[in-house]
């Protein structure tokens, strides 16, 4: 069914608004009767175009990360490539609340963390595809990059444990790139040979 322009003036307001109220307030604190009043619409019309809380946020959380174009991607450096651009959707030019917002919400709602894996499995594995190529590895070796990325950002702005938040952003994106370019291109089959101490004990 076609929109007319007022009505996808509201449908707009609607999902700016449930956007606003999760990143500030959480699952908990947006309710329907919420985003009508954030978006200045009657709780009715926000049913009538959504139909549930549940495809509401659904609708609410589908996250475009912005990822670079992978044409313009070198492999050899596309670990300093995902490193900085993480950092600018963290708290950069490009940052949204959104992200982080269902960072702290997947250990305790089902939508958060299958929108956290659907996030992951149509952005960021398939921005490593085109890059590095599609073997047997580059499914873990996105993970791998996807669950680095995950513990900064849950360490840095949910636990912010002090030595990681106290990094200036170029810092840490310049420490995150080299391992992130070592699970995109390293060796992850061969352990490190033990060290002298170990030999010792």
């Amino acid at each position: 069914m076609a929109f007319t322009s007022r009505s996808e003036a509201a449908r707009t307001a609607i999902l700016d608004a449930v956007r606003d109220l999760l990143a500030r307030k959480g699952f908990a604190g947006t309710t329907i009767r919420a985003v009508a009043a954030e978006a200045s619409v009657d709780p009715s019309m926000v049913m009538r175009y959504y139909g549930s809380k549940e495809d509401l946020l659904a609708a609410a959380l589908d996250v475009d990360l912005h990822l670079p174009d992978p044409a313009q991607c070198r492999p050899e450096r596309l670990g300093r490539t995902l490193a900085e651009h993480m950092i600018s959707r963290w708290e950069g030019q490009l940052a949204d609340g959104l992200i982080l917002m269902l960072l702290r919400s997947a250990s305790n709602s089902r939508l958060a963390a299958q929108r956290y894996r659907e996030m992951f499995e149509s952005q960021v594995l398939g921005l490593i595809r085109a890059v590095i190529g599609d073997t047997p590895d580059t499914a873990r070796r996105a993970g791998l990059v996807a669950a680095q990325a995950a513990g900064v950002a849950l360490c840095r702005y949910v636990l912010e444990i002090p030595p990681v938040a106290a990094l200036e952003g170029e810092e840490l994106a310049a420490l995150l790139a080299p391992v992130l370019q070592h699970y995109l291109t390293g060796n992850l089959t061969s352990l490190p040979l033990p060290s002298t101490l170990d030999a010792k004990t």
